[in-house]
């Protein structure tokens, strides 16, 4: 059994997310008194947030593999990132370990081949929808992505950022997010990425006529598989 190193705070609200799933499963496995073994690095959303704004993706690169080496000296068996558009920066952080990193879009493509569709909807901030990161990572298991219109970009991202990474949750946000995957469905989508680990605090099944795929609880899954949980 390995120690999950996590790369979390950003924002905190989806890493506690994410955290609170972890250790949910491992209780319901495991039973008794049983937790996640995990080491967490939760990071000021602020200074990576201000490096995004700029673009100096290798420089948040830089600081998240400066961390992730810190997780795996502090004993980690693998490095999770608990962000999908952090992901951008992936290759920095896998390159900069000698232990396993579980990258969310792997796990999500593992997810969408084994439901058996090949075309899906991408929500997530403006980073993760424009960026060929996300989509290329999908590109390369066999899926197509589909992303919302300028408009909707607009509305996910603001929704992101103005709401969700600050505990905010509506009604009214949530209806503007089923009227967009809507629109992705009309287009062709077949299912729909909530390619941002806070869209789960606002979106599920529920507010789809296709299936939806959650990353944050898809990534947990897969971290705990590959810890030997």
């Amino acid at each position: 059994m390995k120690t999950i190193g996590v790369l979390g705070g950003m924002s905190w609200e989806s890493s506690l997310e994410w955290y609170r799933r972890a250790n949910e499963q491992v209780r319901g496995r495991l039973g008794g008194y049983h937790s996640a073994p995990i080491l967490l690095d939760s990071l000021d959303f602020a200074e990576i947030e201000a490096l995004q704004a700029a673009g100096n993706w290798d420089a948040a690169g830089r600081f998240l593999a400066t961390h992730a080496q810190g997780l795996e000296a502090a004993g980690a068996g693998l490095v999770v990132l608990c962000t999908n558009t952090m992901h951008l920066v992936a290759d920095q952080i896998a390159d900069a370990i000698g232990i396993p990193f579980v990258h969310i879009g792997d796990t999500t493509a593992e997810a969408i081949n084994a439901s058996g569709l090949s075309t899906v909807g991408l929500l997530g901030t403006a980073f993760t929808m424009e960026q060929a990161f996300y989509r290329d990572r999908l590109a390369a298991h066999g899926i197509t992505t589909l992303i919302p219109g300028d408009e909707d970009r607009g509305t996910v991202h603001r929704i992101i950022y103005d709401e969700l990474v600050q505990g905010i949750v509506t009604e009214e946000s949530r209806q503007a997010y089923r009227e967009v995957i809507g629109r992705l469905i009309e287009e062709g989508a077949e299912g729909i990425i909530l390619g941002c680990t806070e869209i789960e605090l606002l979106i599920g099944e529920r507010d789809s006529s296709v299936p939806v795929f959650p990353t944050t609880a898809l990534h947990v899954t897969a971290a705990l598989a590959a810890a030997g949980l």
